[in-house]
């Protein structure tokens, strides 16, 4: 499904029939008792069309090993654009499991998906979880033959937490040193980034009116977490030639201030990198209304398909 602007009112209604299927799907999902048994469940009901391959070890680490989901096309012909996506949960609670809706517009588009689990603040602190998300990409950029992913056009997205890895993900450079544990010397490059509401400023959420209590558990009592809320912050890598970056948030959220989009937005277009910023009136922490989700949908799949050729 492309999204032109010449198709508006027939994208709109393909768009609104993803997000209801989408919601259809939930009720299904959310009837299930365990998030292993609602993998198992929504896969049995899509796996005519989709082929899904879970729990694939990328990675190991404090002995735990580190798993993705990969959902294809069973129609796909040849490398398909990839969308990797990282879950929220202000990076000390969440699941790949029960964010496995958030990958369905891409799915029915014809993209390929992986779905990321990462290190949690109780097994361990910062960075963990920015180095095992940078250790992902690196694994879809090393399995690319083996799983058909176009290494040229990988999206990586979250939400809140998860939005935060995206960015992370897409902006660290080499040079940083967040990826010595991965296997591999694939240094991929991100295709674009999509952005649902993910915190740019850590240091801002450690102290002062803005100090959230899952960031404070994130960064623990680290003696140098400070430095560390830096070198995991977004904002310390905005810089040239960055791959384009679709932000959204609310402008009331209570979760991740408002403001850290638009410092990112300004600090980008400052440094000429394509980027857009779409601003829900009265949004909250995600939960938009559907009319709103259409809209975010619409805009996101014209930047994507601008931006990742």
């Amino acid at each position: 499904m492309e999204l032109n602007n010449n198709k508006g009112d027939g994208d709109m209604k393909k768009l609104l029939n993803i997000l209801t299927s989408c919601f259809l799907i939930s009720l299904i999902y959310l009837s299930v008792n365990a998030q292993e048994s609602n993998l198992t469940s929504w896969t049995a009901t899509v796996q005519n069309e989709f082929r899904v391959i879970p729990d694939i070890t990328y990675h190991q680490a404090n002995g735990m090993e580190l798993k993705v989901d990969v959902y294809q096309s069973r129609n796909q012909d040849g490398p398909a654009p990839t969308f990797i996506y990282y879950h929220g949960g202000g990076w000390v609670g969440g699941s790949k499991e029960a964010n496995v809706l958030r990958l369905i517009p891409y799915l029915e588009k014809g993209w390929a998906a992986v779905n990321v689990q990462y290190r949690l603040g109780d097994v361990s602190l910062a960075p963990a979880a920015v180095e095992d998300s940078l250790c992902a990409l690196r694994w879809v950029a090393r399995n690319a033959d083996q799983y058909g992913f176009d290494k040229t056009r990988l999206v990586v997205s979250g939400n809140s937490a998860g939005g935060h890895l995206a960015l992370t993900t897409g902006m660290i450079p080499s040079e940083a040193e967040l990826d010595r544990q991965c296997i591999g010397n694939e240094t991929p490059k991100v295709a674009a980034i999509v952005n649902w509401y993910g915190i740019t400023d850590v240091n801002d959420l450690l102290d002062g009116l803005n100090q959230k209590s899952y960031a404070v558990r994130w960064l623990g009592s680290q003696p140098d977490r400070n430095a560390i809320a830096s070198r995991v912050s977004p904002l310390s890598y905005v810089r040239e030639n960055l791959p384009p970056i679709i932000s959204i948030h609310g402008d009331a959220d209570p979760i991740v201030p408002y403001s850290h989009a638009v410092q990112l937005h300004q600090r980008l277009s400052q440094a000429e990198v394509t980027n857009e910023l779409i601003t829900v009136p009265n949004g909250l922490h995600g939960g938009f209304p559907p009319q709103e989700q259409i809209r975010i949908y619409s805009s996101i799949f014209k930047f994507l398909d601008s931006n990742v050729n």
